[in-house]
């Protein structure tokens, strides 16, 4: 049995309507992965600007987060150092970032920065479980302003599959929501101090 206040947060965030980011984000750009197993972060060696690896049933992706754009593809990774990614959640880098390792989040467990340097939270609630809601916010995950004012309901897995992962890249300038199948990509052109 829930208590009252855990009735109104349920409440409050099954009525929150799904919202575009604020200031500075820009909206978001999705990609459709089908059979997406989990997502992890590089940066390019050139440009300093990040880079979404995506592992799937098909094999391994790079991403461009800024476009959305695909620069490296691996459909036959190899099966002794790639599935699931390994003890250490990571798997081999491709394209610009080979010879490295990516951790992933996802399917198989891991997980993304939940927060920015700049005080910028992702949390992923869940008030019609096993359904799940990516809420950002930026009062620190408090979530008690108005919706599309402190905090707001960027997505949710009703339509697209279950949620494999959410959260920031290192620098903060990314914030990836996949799930089993896409990879929505929300960016900012700087992150703050």
């Amino acid at each position: 049995m829930l208590t009252e206040y855990q009735e109104q947060l349920r409440a409050r965030y099954r009525s929150a309507p799904l919202a575009a980011p604020p200031a500075p984000w820009l909206p978001p750009r999705p990609v459709i992965v089908g059979g997406l197993q989990g997502v992890g972060f590089g940066v390019h060696p050139d440009t300093g600007e990040d880079l979404v690896m995506v592992v799937s049933m098909d094999g391994f992706g790079l991403l461009e987060a800024s476009t959305g754009e695909r620069i490296a593809r691996d459909r036959e990774p190899d099966p002794e150092v790639s599935t699931p990614c390994g003890p250490d959640l990571a798997c081999p880098g491709i394209g610009v970032l080979a010879g490295t390792r990516v951790r992933i989040a996802g399917l198989f467990g891991g997980g993304l920065h939940s927060t920015t340097e700049d005080g910028w939270m992702v949390d992923v609630v869940a008030p019609d479980w096993p359904h799940h809601r990516v809420i950002l916010s930026a009062d620190g995950g408090l979530n008690r302003g108005d919706h599309g004012t402190t905090w707001w309901h960027l997505g949710n897995d009703e339509r697209s599959g279950e949620l494999r992962a959410a959260g920031f890249s290192p620098s903060g300038r990314t914030l990836v929501i996949a799930t089993a199948s896409d990879v929505t990509l929300i960016v900012r052109p700087e992150a703050g101090p």
